[in-house]
């Protein structure tokens, strides 16, 4: 029971993780991501700081060993040169002191090279921790500047990214409103032309019913009765019919040539009629 929820719980985390990365804006991730890139450089930053500083404070605290030490030795040099002063003078007593100065002094010398034996160990340490804090900040510093420049890369593309779907949403909407609002040239050209062949087939209709023959008939009859009265008032006027005169013209050259050939023609000798009669 307890690993089937656990389960569970693991598919419904991951299917609010796939949600939330599919409806996220990818501009704002890439700032997030950047600005977690910035604020992990900041702490590399101050724990380098840190190592640099404890090295900075191991090495002045060698430093001061080391001039203490030398101190000593100077001490240590001088009470043994007064207690040999004294041993030279005759003086025991003295003697005796600075002697016992000269070996507490050497006791603190000992210890001292002991401290500054450990203290060169952790100094040797802290400075080659600096060194690593400091080429790691230099590497990391590296690695955030490319970082930078590959989030301006990144925009620049998610910029040309959303324009193009822009545009594409822009063609596509484009497109299908050129379907629904506004006829495309296809569908102008097949209404126009279905139009025309049915104005045509309505002609060839109306050519062949009898009303369009009844109105040829009338119309006929109506240039007959106009070119008769044409006629009339021309032969009022004195004017020949302009179609009728050609015509005559024609029929009296007819009629004359016709005559012609009508004539009786000249009487012909015979040639083979040239013997003389003779007398009886």
């Amino acid at each position: 029971m307890w690993k089937s929820i656990k389960k569970f719980w693991k598919y419904l985390g991951a299917k609010l993780n796939s949600a939330f990365n599919e409806a996220a804006d990818p501009k704002i991730q890439l700032e997030q991501a950047i600005t977690e890139a910035q604020e992990q450089h900041r702490k590399l930053k101050e724990q380098a700081a840190n190592v640099i500083a404890n090295q900075k404070q191991t090495q002045t605290r060698l430093d001061e060993a080391l001039g203490q030490l030398e101190q000593l030795n100077r001490n240590a040099q001088q009470a043994v040169l007064m207690a040999d002063e004294s041993t030279r003078a005759g003086d025991a007593a003295k003697a005796a002191e600075y002697t016992s100065a000269a070996e507490a002094i050497a006791n603190q010398l000992i210890a001292k090279e002991q401290d500054i034996e450990g203290l060169k160990t952790l100094a040797l340490q802290a400075t080659q921790a600096a060194e690593q804090a400091k080429a790691a900040v230099q590497q990391n510093s590296r690695v955030l500047q490319q970082k930078l420049a590959e989030k301006q890369r990144l925009l620049s593309q998610l910029d040309q990214a959303k324009m193009q779907e822009q545009m594409n949403s822009a063609m596509s909407s484009l497109s299908e409103q050129v379907g629904e609002d506004v006829p495309t040239l296809a569908e102008v050209k097949e209404k126009i032309e279905a139009r025309h062949a049915k104005a045509k087939g309505m002609a060839e209709i109306q050519d062949m019913s009898v009303e369009s023959r009844i109105v040829e008939i009338e119309q006929a009859a109506v240039n007959v009765e106009a070119q008769a009265r044409l006629s009339e008032i021309r032969s009022k006027l004195g004017i020949g019919d302009p179609t009728t005169a050609p015509a005559a013209t024609a029929a009296a050259a007819g009629s004359g040539a016709a005559a012609a050939p009508a004539a009786d023609p000249a009487p012909t000798e015979d040639p083979g009629d040239d013997t003389p009669t003779s007398s009886s």
